[in-house]
C-alpha cells in the first residue's frame, strides 16, 4: 500500500458532489493536497462540495503538503497536477496519486508513479464495502450521480471498472 495518497483537485470535487468524499479517508486513511489543489478546491465561492472538502481538512485526514519542489518543469499541466507529480517524484516511498486528467495521468505513468482516477475509487470503495452503507444501491448507481453532478467518466472506463467490480 502507498505510504503516501496525494490528490489532485477533480477527485476531491467529483466525491464532495456524491457525499462520498469519506471514501477517501476510508480507503487510504490520510490523504494529502498540495497547495495548488487546496486554491482550487477552497476558492471561497461557497459551494457545497467547497464546504464538504473544507470539513474533511478540519476533520484532520484531508491535509495540505509541504510546498511542492520546483522540478522537473512540468509546462503541459496545470499547477495541481504538476505539483502533486513533484511531491510523489520527492517522496522516498511508495505513493498513490489519485488524478483524472488524461495528461497528468500519462505524464504521471511516465515517471513511474501509480495513478488512480475517481472510477477507480469508486471500485475500490464497491469491493470494500462502503458503497452500500453510503447509501448508494451500486457501483453503476455511484457512476449515474456522478454523471447527474456534471461529473463525466467515459463510458469505456466505466464498464471496465464495473466488470471488475462483478456489476
Amino acid at each position: 500500500m502507498a505510504r503516501l495518497v496525494l490528490t489532485d483537485a477533480s477527485p476531491l470535487i467529483g466525491l464532495a458532489r456524491i457525499d462520498a468524499l469519506d471514501w477517501l479517508r476510508a480507503l487510504f486513511g490520510t490523504v494529502w493536497i498540495p497547495s495548488e489543489v487546496r486554491a482550487e478546491v477552497l476558492p471561497g465561492r461557497g459551494l457545497a462540495d467547497e464546504a464538504a472538502i473544507a470539513a474533511a481538512g478540519a476533520k484532520g485526514w484531508l491535509r495540505q503538503t509541504e510546498p511542492s519542489p520546483a522540478e522537473p518543469a512540468l509546462p503541459d499541466l496545470d499547477e495541481g497536477e504538476a505539483a502533486c507529480i513533484r511531491i510523489a517524484l520527492a517522496h522516498a516511498g511508495p505513493s498513490l496519486l489519485l488524478m483524472d486528467e488524461r495528461a497528468g495521468r500519462a505524464i504521471a505513468a511516465e515517471h513511474g508513479l501509480r495513478v488512480a482516477g475517481t472510477a477507480a475509487v469508486v471500485g475500490m470503495a464497491k469491493t470494500r464495502g462502503l458503497i452500500p452503507s453510503s447509501g448508494f444501491g451500486s457501483a453503476r448507481e455511484v457512476f449515474a450521480r456522478l454523471h447527474g453532478a456534471d461529473f463525466r467518466i467515459s463510458v469505456q472506463v466505466i464498464e471496465t471498472v464495473l466488470r471488475r467490480v462483478g456489476e
